[in-house]
């Protein structure tokens, strides 16, 4: 047993250091060797990887990501874990840890600096109430990763791998399926955090499409159409299109338009598909 993972161990190094749980930054511990074997196994790490860790913790993570990596830089908030990371990872010589806010950080400037633009593999065990700013961050902005590998509140995976018509699918859904190609690798109950979590988690792989899922003329226009349709998700397409303000077309023209693509203005937004909606975006 790694041992991070002992929670004897973990709690002996946090005493030691003085360390105390930050709510306010999501802080659980991963203490299951199981769960690590499969990020590492779900993310395909190999040594010729180079790995952007965000949220090392303790350096569970990030010390298994070490064994099987080519370099790993991992980007910590908490100051107050700087000095144990020092400690957990000492000998580890293709570690480097940096000390900031993963949505302040200069990406391109890190990604640069780290990798030297090459491309790179994102592994994290993310905070729950962050989640989502993370992973959209880096599905909007041109950085050469290859794949996002997270474990996340097990809702909020669930909504990025969801398909139209089920009450998860929404509009992050559309975002990460445009962007990656969404594959749930396992489950995660609580109980294998210090501290335990009050919901359980799931790890997820988010593959970079070499493009988009769809052509769309606009990627702005083409969010603010998914914005709109998801907004009121019990009005019907059509009503959800004309209360939004994002064409010139009366409700009557906006309609035989929708016909026109083959849509039924009567549908609910989360029925439709990705194709179905970069259609609207193209000729709306």
């Amino acid at each position: 047993m790694h041992l991070l993972t002992s929670p004897r161990f973990l709690k002996d190094l946090l005493s030691r250091h003085g360390f105390n749980f930050s709510k306010s930054l999501g802080q659980n511990f991963l203490i299951d060797e199981n769960i690590l074997n499969k990020i590492i196994k779900g993310a395909e790490i190999t040594k010729e990887d180079n790995v952007l860790e965000i949220g090392p913790g303790v350096g569970t993570l990030t010390a298994a990501l070490a064994r099987h990596a080519a370099q790993v830089v991992a980007v910590e908030i908490d100051s107050a874990l700087l000095p144990i990371l020092d400690e957990t990872l000492q000998g580890l010589t293709n570690v480097r840890v940096v000390h900031g806010d993963i949505l302040k950080l200069d990406l391109d400037d890190l990604v640069r600096n780290s990798f030297d633009n090459k491309p790179f593999k994102v592994v994290a065990n993310l905070p729950y109430y962050i989640t989502t700013p993370i992973i959209m961050r880096f599905l909007e902005e041109d950085l050469p990763y290859m794949s996002i590998t997270v474990m996340i509140q097990r809702e909020v995976a669930e909504r990025m791998a969801a398909k139209p018509g089920s009450k998860d699918y929404g509009a992050l859904s559309v975002a990460v399926q445009f962007y990656t190609r969404p594959k749930i690798i396992c489950k995660v109950p609580a109980g294998v955090f210090m501290p335990p979590p009050k919901v359980d988690s799931i790890v997820i792989n988010l593959e970079k499409r070499s493009s988009p899922a769809v052509d769309v003329a606009d990627t702005t226009r083409f969010f603010k159409v998914v914005k709109a349709v998801f907004a009121q998700r019990r009005k019907t397409l059509l009503n959800t299109l004309n209360a939004a303000n994002i064409t010139d077309l009366e409700k009557e023209g906006l309609s035989r338009l929708l016909i026109s693509l083959g849509i039924d203005p009567q549908r609910r937004g989360e029925t439709l598909s990705l194709e179905e909606l970069a259609a609207i975006s193209n000729n709306i």
